[in-house]
This record gives C-alpha cells, structure tokens and sequence, in this order.
C-alpha cells in the first residue's frame, strides 16, 4: 500500500518554537532549505521521512506523535492529487473534499490509487523517451545497466567481501616492502601466479592481461602504483573469494550471462578497493583528516579516484560514514558511474544537470571545485568536483579525461575541510540544480535543454525569452 503522506505544519512550527529556533536555524539542522521548512509549516508540503528522521535523531522526537488520524491523512491526499495538473476540471472546495474522505472513503482511495496509475505512467513513459533517444529502439535494460542498479540497490556496499578485504589488508599491513610487492608476493605465494609489469600487458589500452595456463598476471608498465596493486588485489578477489561472488550473483538473479560476468567484475573490483582502502583505518583517516581526498590518496597511496568512491561506501550498518555521493562523468556530461548514499539520485539516463559544478572541471585542471546546491525538493548538498586526466604513453596515444563529483547533504558540510571558509546558512550562497531536464519541474531555468514531460507547453509567437515556451 502507498505511503500516505503527513501534512503536519502546526507540530512542526510547535516543536520548532519548543526550541526557540528561527527557520533559518530550524531547517539547517534538518538539511533543508528555509524555503522548504516554511512550506511544511503551512501545510504546502507534506514532510518526508528523511525530514522526520532528522526530527528524531536531532531534536529526540518521538515520530508516533506527530501522526494525524486517518480522515485528516485521505483529505490532504485527495487535496494534493485534485492540484496535480493532470486535472484540469473546475477544483472543488475544501468542504466538497473533506464531504467525500469522511462519507465516501473508498471512493476516495480509488481515486487515489486511479492518480498513482496515472503517475507511474507518466515516469514509465519518461524511461522509455530516454531509452528510445539513448539506443534508437525498444530494447532490455543492458547487463551494464542491470548491474549498476544492482550496486545501487545494495547501497554499494557488500558486506562479506568488505570484511574479507580488510582482513587481507590486516594480514600484509606488517610488510615493509612496498604494497604493490607485497600483493604480488602474496599472489604467488598462494596461487602460484607471477606479477610481471610489461609483457603481454604492454599497450596503450591494456591495463592488465592474465594468462590462467601460464599463471602470469601482466600489468601496464605505465599505470601508476596505485593501479598496480588495485589490480593485483582484483586478481586475488578472482581466485580466492570466487565462491562467494558466485553466490552473490546467483542471489541478484540477473537476467543474462552477459549481466553475471559484468557484475563479478564489479565485485572483484570492490573487494580491490577495500583492500586498499580497508574499512575501519579508512573510516578513522577520513575523519581525522576532514575528508581531505588528497591527503586520504597520499596516506594510502591510492588515486583519487579511488578515494572518492571510497568514501561513497562506508555504510556498514554498525559503524557508518558520512553519506557521500559520487559521480564520474566525461567530457559529452554523461554518467559512467554512479552511487548516492544520500537522498540525491542521479539521472538514470541522459547526461547530468547544466548547473552541476562538476560540468566546469573540465576547464579547472588540478582545482578541487566547492559548490552549494539545492535540488527542487529543497535539499542541500556541498558539491566537490575535480578533473582526472590519465595519459596512457606517447603522443599519438588516447588520454582519458573525466570528472569526479563527490558530496554530502549541507549538514555534513562541517565535517569537509573544504567547508571551512564557506557560507553554509545564506540561502543567496545555494545554486538551483537537478537532476535532468525531463524530470526537472523548475520554470526559470536558463539552461533547460528540453522540456518536462508530462507538462503543457505554452508558446507565445509574440514574445521571446532565454527559453522559446512556458510550461503549467
């Protein structure tokens, strides 16, 4: 059954006032806008859990008070399902509404359920217009996409392997050999395969190449240290934790070979990153060093690419991180990998937001870039973006160039060293983004490439603004 919504401004304000907090204040420590709070308190918007989470954890509320009876909940559904431009028919009055939830409530409920049809028919059809621009055609989801949602849905993090990880970490931590050495030793030490950097791996394109009959594992000679040894790990993923991947692959229940063998990939790509950047020792650094992506690469001798996911991971259910989100993305804005611990979602398909800072790496080479942005559901994020460029040889050879995202909801913003000079309580400091034109319902965005679907175009032949139409 669908969630019903709480309209519980009065409580709000009452708890707000209980504290002698200003809406300013209120709303930062919730995370969200002032906007966004001052709507609640006036029964415009419904409050959400993350809000109610935060009434809980931040002020010690008990969340069982603040519920309305059941009448109350029905009528401001039917309220905000009657404003929904779907219906275009004369509104009727508030007295008309609540005549229907408390003498008719079954009638209510259907129409309810017959608004939800509705909707999730308009986002079924927003996928399917941006499946059919992406690939030119009905199609399957791609085993890439199956499997990234897969991560997702598990919040990228995967318990069995994070600790096997770093109980690897902990056993070759004693070395005083390099970690690259020291993986390889352990490589053939217990599977009797050899590390070579060149061989069959010398390429522009080629980052490591194993040979299962000879037993030789080959590395790109020009690939940094941190590469070297996330590879290495990868191999030992392979051939001392196949079990359990198999196991996770068949629980997931993907719907092609092709899927399966994408995901082992990411799996021993996971337990390569964990080694490297072991749970607990990880998790203690980020905090000592404010999240400091270079000082954390440098401590660990990863890249920062790999930090950043990282950082993206650290749920563990009983010693939880910071909630990051992390993104890359090339130089055309499209996505190539994703993963949100916080409330924001990017989008599924097409490239990201004009206004996203991350789009204005590409012309600050070397530059960690801040951002202060605020999504059209009113909450907050602190924004980092860096530019990564990675030459694979010569001249005539490709150069990859891509840009991080990493970031956290506003009320993280303090545990950023990033923040330290920054404005985090002036609402002029915030920039509007989203997250793609299509699901964006914003009406003053000058850089709207297309329109939302689902929204009623006006176009005025006499008249010509930054974007040629309006839109209900």
């Amino acid at each position: 059954m669908r969630a019903r919504k709480l309209f519980i401004g009065q409580n709000i304000r009452k708890i707000r006032n209980e504290f002698a907090l200003t809406q300013a204040n209120f709303a930062k420590q919730l995370g969200i806008s002032t906007s966004y709070l001052n709507q609640i308190e006036n029964n415009q918007r419904h409050v959400t859990a993350p809000v109610l989470l935060a009434l809980a954890e931040t002020f010690s509320v008990d969340i069982s008070t603040l519920s309305v009876n059941d009448s109350d909940r029905l009528l401001a559904d039917m309220a905000e399902a009657i404003a929904d431009p779907l219906f275009k028919a004369e509104q009727p009055s508030a007295q008309d509404l609540m005549q229907v939830t408390q003498n008719t409530p079954t009638v209510a409920r259907g129409f309810l359920a017959m608004h939800q049809a509705l909707r999730r028919a308009g986002e079924q059809l927003a996928e399917l217009d941006d499946r059919l621009e992406r690939v030119g055609g009905l199609s399957e989801p791609t085993p890439y996409e199956e499997v990234r949602d897969f991560f997702h849905y598990i919040n990228n993090y995967v318990h069995e392997l994070d600790l096997s990880a770093e109980k690897l970490a902990d056993r070759l931590a004693a070395a005083t050999r390099s970690r690259v050495r020291t993986f390889a030793d352990h490589l053939e030490r217990q599977h009797r395969v050899r590390v070579t950097i060149g061989g069959n791996a010398d390429g522009p394109t080629i980052v490591r190449r194993y040979d299962p009959v000879a037993r030789v594992l080959s590395l790109n000679p020009k690939a940094a240290p941190s590469t070297h040894a996330f590879q290495i790990a990868h191999q030992i993923a392979l051939l001392e934790h196949a079990q359990p991947i198999d196991a996770i692959i068949d629980k997931a229940g993907f719907q092609s070979r092709d899927a399966q063998d994408v995901c082992r990939i990411g799996l021993a790509n996971y337990f390569a990153g964990s080694t490297l950047l072991p749970y607990g020792a990880f998790l203690q650094a980020a905090g000592e060093l404010r999240h400091d992506l270079e000082l954390l690469a440098d401590r660990f001798g990863a890249s920062t690419e790999q930090v950043a996911h990282r950082l993206s991971t650290l749920q563990r259910p009983s010693q939880k991180g910071i909630p990051f989100f992390f993104a890359r993305v090339d130089q055309a804005g499209n996505i190539t990998k994703r993963h949100s611990a916080t409330k924001l979602q990017f989008a599924r398909f097409g490239s990201a937001c004009p206004l996203w800072n991350v789009h204005n790496a590409f012309g600050n080479p070397q530059r960690i870039l801040r951002q202060l942005a605020e999504t059209p559901d009113g909450a907050r994020y602190f924004c980092l973006a860096t530019e990564v460029t990675k030459a694979s040889g010569g001249y005539h050879d490709p150069v990859q160039r891509y840009a991080l995202a990493v970031g956290c909801e506003i009320k993280h913003a303090g545990s950023l060293v990033y923040a330290d000079d920054l404005d985090l309580e002036s609402d002029a400091t915030f920039e509007p983004i989203g997250i793609s034109c299509r699901i964006c319902e914003r009406t003053d965005c000058h850089q709207r490439a297309v329109p939302p679907l689902k929204r009623k175009l006006t176009v005025d032949h006499n008249a010509r603004d930054t974007i040629p139409y309006t839109f209900e």
